[in-house]
């Protein structure tokens, strides 16, 4: 059985297979052409956390597929009302893919350790690899390969950036992250990081200016991710030095663009001249979460199959 829970459950060929499927599927989306290659199969998701795209991008690209999608909202009581364990047991026999979007990374762990079937981490406090692949796709799509590009992460050292690491880590782009002090990257992740990927072009500095300097693209996300609105005066205060802003904008190479995950703190960890600009590619990002999520979704099926 095949799941998704980190990009560590797959290989570089295995991601440069979902992008060849992405490419091919958006393509036809643009003429107007929704293949139904997943006739008849049900995605289920099951999300403890608020969502816009990831929730929008998997339901309406399930249905191009020619499949259906069920939403389970808190009436399905999922960690209230019986173990994981069993909760995956049952609903795993029941539909053919779950997407899990949790607070805590362990759940989905253990969720996909009982699921009878596919399972996807849709987000959680550890991990998001449906964004850094619909991340680096983007990439791709901009500037016709990944190789040798230089993408700059200037904020925290969050979920979105340690996928980052892995995704970069598999298919060759120069990685530098940026983050306050306190905020980083959790050194035993790069470690195992740098184990699991030898080849792994990986930076880390408090520096925003020397992070972005001839970097391809400028990538941020907010200061206080959702669960940690208590902190978000204090992480204010502490980032405040790394706003993706003209001026750091202008330290990058003249033919960069800019990267955010959204939702955007316009006014915190981006200008609206920066997010709003022709080298902003944010919305075209946020796109390519369906179309690469399509992707993962007949590539995950048919390696099951």
């Amino acid at each position: 059985m095949r799941h998704l829970v980190t990009l560590s459950d797959v290989s570089a060929a295995e991601i440069r297979r979902i992008f060849s499927i992405a490419d091919d599927l958006k393509s036809k989306f643009a003429h107007g052409l929704r293949e139904p290659l997943l006739p008849g199969r049900v995605l289920a998701l099951l999300f403890e956390k608020q969502s816009l795209r990831t929730r929008v991008s998997f339901e309406a690209g399930m249905v191009h597929l020619g499949g259906s999608s069920i939403m389970l909202g808190e009436d399905a009581g999922f960690g209230k009302r019986e173990s994981v364990a069993d909760f995956a047991r049952v609903l795993s026999e029941m539909v053919d893919v779950i997407v899990v979007r949790a607070r805590k990374h362990a759940t989905v762990e253990e969720f996909a350790k009982h699921a009878a079937c596919c399972v996807i981490n849709g987000l959680t406090d550890l991990a998001h690899p449906c964004q850094a692949l619909a991340d680096l796709f983007t990439l791709q799509e901009h500037f016709g390969e990944l190789a040798g590009l230089r993408l700059a992460w200037v904020g925290d050292g969050n979920n979105v950036a340690r996928s980052l690491v892995k995704g970069c880590g598999h298919l060759g782009v120069e990685l530098i992250v940026c983050t306050p002090k306190g905020y980083e990257l959790d050194a035993n992740f790069v470690k195992q990081a740098r184990r699991e990927f030898p080849k792994l072009e990986l930076t880390t500095t408090h520096d925003p200016v020397a992070a972005v300097r001839d970097a391809s693209a400028v990538y941020t996300d907010v200061w206080a991710s959702m669960g940690q609105e208590s902190e978000r005066d204090q992480r204010k205060r502490d980032f405040a030095d790394f706003q993706v802003n003209e001026k750091l904008m202008a330290e990058a190479g003249d033919d960069a663009v800019f990267l955010h995950c959204l939702p955007a703190h316009r006014g915190e960890e981006v200008t609206d001249e920066v997010i709003d600009s022709p080298r902003s590619v944010v919305i075209a990002q946020a796109a390519n979460r369906m179309h690469v999520q399509k992707g993962i979704l007949v590539w995950l099926l048919a390696a099951t199959a």
